[in-house]
């Protein structure tokens, strides 16, 4: 195998050896010696004071889990002071590798389960969703106020607050401003309440809890049935009186009827003769 080629991560690292053990690939680097800096009394150092080997896990290689086995030099200054070198692929207090880092954070995010990120990473659920939430905590943007138009809309999230959550989003471009720890008329009340002093169109299911919190909260703000449930209570309406009036029908008609049932739901226009 050829040691000098330029390994992602590991570009300016000497590869001493490589070895294939159990199913397992296993680098062991070093980086070439040079002066460092101390960074107590920043002198210049080129005394070494030992070598501690560090074991750190790198991305698969060939679908196999890849280790570094890292020569780590440390240098001693007359001061006293006794420090590491620097390296390019791990960072200080770290068990895993740079790239390895920044492969798990992208498949955090876009993964379809923590688990099976974890799977293929050689980590667990639970490390997984550490990093989910480190990222999420750079990207959550505190709300100020809400937006003249907003669109409300509980969900099950299962979380350790609650079952459901509540998701507020913008009414016109549909993106997302914040989430509630759950769906309870005095949580979304006290929210709009600090936040929704421009709010004046309410876009929402047909929920009496949610329309009480909101006419408690903003007074008496335009509030508009999200077609998907207004609609569903018509579909609901119709299936009521289908029922009913079936009844009346011999058993042929009502089956053929209820096999029919669909065409109560079509557009006018799609209607054919036989409909």
């Amino acid at each position: 195998m050829n040691f000098n080629m330029n390994i992602p991560g590991l570009k300016d690292c000497q590869v001493i050896k490589v070895e294939e053990r159990k199913g397992e690939i296993l680098l062991y680097v070093e980086m070439e010696r040079k002066p460092h800096l101390c960074p107590n009394c920043g002198q210049l150092i080129d005394k070494v004071h030992d070598y501690r080997w560090q074991k750190v896990q790198h991305l698969k290689w060939f679908e196999r889990m890849t280790y570094i086995w890292y020569k780590r030099r440390r240098y001693a200054c007359a001061c006293g002071k006794r420090f590491s070198e620097k390296n390019p692929f791990v960072k200080r207090y770290q068990r895993t590798s740079i790239e390895w880092n920044q492969a798990v954070s992208v498949c955090a995010i876009k993964g379809k389960t923590f688990k099976e990120v974890g799977d293929v990473y050689g980590t667990s659920s639970t490390t997984i969703m550490r990093r989910f939430d480190q990222i999420a905590q750079t990207e959550i943007k505190q709300v100020e106020s809400l937006p003249r138009v907003i669109a409300i809309d509980e969900y099950k999230g299962d979380t350790r607050e609650g079952k459901y959550q509540l998701i507020i989003a913008d009414g016109i471009t549909k993106q997302p401003l914040d989430i509630l720890p759950n769906r309870n008329k005095k949580t979304i009340k006290d929210y709009l309440q600090r936040h929704g002093h421009h709010v004046q169109v309410v876009i929402m299911d047909m929920s009496p809890s949610f329309k009480a919190a909101v006419r408690s909260a903003l007074g008496n703000p335009v509030i508009v049935a999200d077609r998907f449930h207004f609609c569903r209570y018509i579909y609901w309406g119709i299936n009521r009186v289908r029922r009913r009036i079936q009844q009346q029908f011999h058993d042929y008609d009502r089956k053929k009827c209820k096999r029919k049932r669909y065409i109560f739901y079509k557009p006018q226009n799609t209607l054919t003769e036989n409909d």
